[in-house]
């Protein structure tokens, strides 16, 4: 390697270093003012490492809080939209991808302009869509509109559509059908990019905010972002407290990324290339 490329390689790490640095010091100050006590706070200067290091925001934060039940709500409800959307995207995108019928460009370009309506704009008549069922205030009511995701389906046929036919065509010949070949065959070459997906729905509804406080209106029902809300209003000038309840809301996310990172990144690199 000449003394050049070496050069720009290292300003090219040192750039990159910098750049993280900045990034990652909002998560550091965080972890940082979580392990503080009260009164440690606002000394100037600002301490980065707490001396003494306290645990007392985490044990306050449970038991001023139902912060517990608000995490499992948010995890049912972050596992339960994943589950629905990639099982009825996926079977949505193999009908798009696998399926000759009249109409079916026609209709997949037709679903896919509902891309451009914002999702603000369906609130309120999904809201009263709710209402006139009778599933406002129930989780429920928060998973029903996950049912259609016309981002999901556009990604995964992209993949589909990627998938040599003559496997289809063979599992045909020998008799299986339609749910037979989705299950056997689409399912297991499109892992990749399910993973994707996976992660993708997972930390929208982890952090959906708006939907689940227009439709639930019991407090045992609040998912975490509606809980940090109610936290922050609180108990807003207890910045150890709140730093606390936001680390903890970062857990599963990470968590779920480092165990899917090589799905993820392969999903998203082959999702949408294909077709």
């Amino acid at each position: 390697m000449s003394r050049r490329e070496q050069i720009r390689r290292l300003g090219f790490y040192l750039f990159a270093s910098i750049i993280a640095f900045f990034n990652l010091m909002p998560f550091f100050w965080m972890v940082s003012t979580s392990l503080k006590a009260r009164g440690a706070l606002l000394v100037l200067p600002v301490q980065w490492i707490p001396s003494p290091v306290s645990f007392d925001a985490y044990e306050r934060l449970f038991s001023l809080f139902p912060f517990g039940r608000a995490i499992f709500n948010s995890l049912f409800v972050a596992s339960a939209t994943t589950a629905i959307v990639v099982l009825s995207s996926s079977m949505a995108a193999y009908v798009f991808a696998k399926i000759p019928f009249r109409g079916r460009d026609t209709l997949f370009t037709l679903f896919l302009m509902t891309m451009m309506i914002p999702g603000q704009v369906t609130m309120i008549p999904n809201f009263l869509v709710l209402r006139y069922l009778g599933l406002l205030n129930s989780f429920l009511g928060i998973l029903a509109p996950s049912v259609f995701n016309a981002f999901a389906v556009f990604l995964l046929r992209q993949n589909m559509r990627g998938i040599p036919d003559a496997l289809s065509e063979a599992a045909l010949i020998d008799g299986a059908g339609y749910a037979a070949i989705y299950v056997r065959i689409i399912v297991p070459l499109s892992k990749p990019v399910l993973s994707a997906l996976s992660v993708i729905t997972f930390m929208g509804a982890w952090n959906d905010y708006l939907w689940p406080l227009i439709v639930l209106t019991d407090r045992a029902k609040m998912t975490l972002p509606v809980g940090l809300s109610l936290l922050n209003t609180q108990y807003g000038n207890q910045y150890n407290l709140l730093m606390a309840g936001g680390l903890i809301s970062m857990l599963p996310i990470l968590i779920l990324y480092f165990f899917a990172q090589k799905h993820f990144e392969q999903g998203l690199s082959i999702g949408g290339i294909k077709g």
